[in-house]
């Protein structure tokens, strides 16, 4: 899809059809962490910046 030269009305359009179209997102396991994606953050020495 073009989108420089679409405006934006058909863009958000086209957008719809395309999550319309999509399959449908799995739910997460019951057993799974709600942030088990996320980036672990070391443990660190007193008085340093964790990230």
């Amino acid at each position: 899809m073009n989108t420089k030269q679409s405006t934006p009305e058909e863009r958000k359009k086209a957008k719809r059809t395309a999550r319309k179209k999509a399959a449908p997102k799995a739910k997460r396991a019951s057993t799974d962490a709600r942030g088990s994606l996320k980036k672990k953050v070391q443990r660190t020495a007193q008085g340093t910046r964790k990230r």
